[in-house]
């Protein structure tokens, strides 16, 4: 009976506050796998804990939590308990499916490589420079600038994964980008100019653009708020970028 419920239990469900002191809880998941748990609130941050039959025991330094659970429909009623007494109830719902899950992980995973292949172009792009020809000096600043930008949006997408219980991983598609990007340096050391340069930010500038306009439909679906709001952010920062180029071709060729 055991390994039944806890069968049942696994994946990501969705927590609704019912009655008693608990907060409105708006954005809190649990995910479970197997014999094990954790409470995600707002931020990411996992609370982990042991699935004993129909109970949920936290661990220490919150041992006296537990969460007794009891069918109720296509999910779970819930009472939160602290050292034995019920102090709350709420309700457990699937939030989505175990394929939803995997394909938004690997999208967010496929994210987070694209930015570290980007950090590397923009570091040989950077270094490369001449600051002296038209428009160099100006295009070698705004690109320190988005070094910066693309780091912390590598940052999200690791936290995003991390959000996921999933740990980053060299994907096949960013491995096929890193291959054609590290060519790009090898275009300036061949005499080309500053245009060459924007040219290949532009270009990579809408190949984040279009990966992470996949990202946030993926996310919306699958009920990823955070991911989605992520997205919104980086996108902003991506057409900027872009922008900053389409404004100046003049200048760089």
């Amino acid at each position: 009976m055991t390994v039944t419920l806890v069968a049942e239990l696994d994946g990501l469900w969705e927590v609704r506050r019912v009655s008693g002191a608990l907060p409105p809880l708006t954005g809190v998941r649990k995910r479970v796998s197997g014999a094990s748990g954790e409470t995600i609130v707002v931020g990411g941050r996992g609370i982990p804990f042991d699935v004993r039959d129909h109970e949920l025991r936290y661990r220490a330094p919150f041992a006296f939590l537990v969460d007794v659970l009891e069918p109720h429909g296509d999910g779970f009623h819930g009472r939160a308990t602290a050292f034995g007494r019920t102090y709350g109830e709420f309700e457990l719902n699937r939030s989505v499916t175990a394929e939803a899950t995997s394909d938004l992980i690997r999208h967010i995973d496929e994210a987070h490589a694209l930015e570290q292949t980007v950090a590397r172009m923009l570091d040989g792009l950077i270094g490369s420079i001449d600051v002296g020809a038209p428009g160099g000096g100006e295009l070698a600043d705004r690109l320190q600038q988005h070094r910066t930008e693309t780091q912390r949006h590598a940052s999200l997408m690791r936290g995003r994964l991390e959000a996921h219980g999933a740990r980053p991983s060299m994907v096949r598609q960013a491995a096929g980008m890193l291959e054609a990007f590290v060519k790009m340096p090898l275009d300036l050391l061949r005499g080309d100019r500053t245009g060459r340069t924007a040219r290949d930010v532009y270009v990579a500038e809408h190949l984040e653009i279009a990966g992470y306009e996949l990202l946030r439909r993926v996310a919306e679906r699958a009920g990823d708020e955070e991911t989605a709001r992520a997205c919104s952010d980086i996108l902003d920062e991506e057409r900027a970028m872009a922008a900053f180029v389409e404004e100046r071709w003049d200048r760089f060729s």
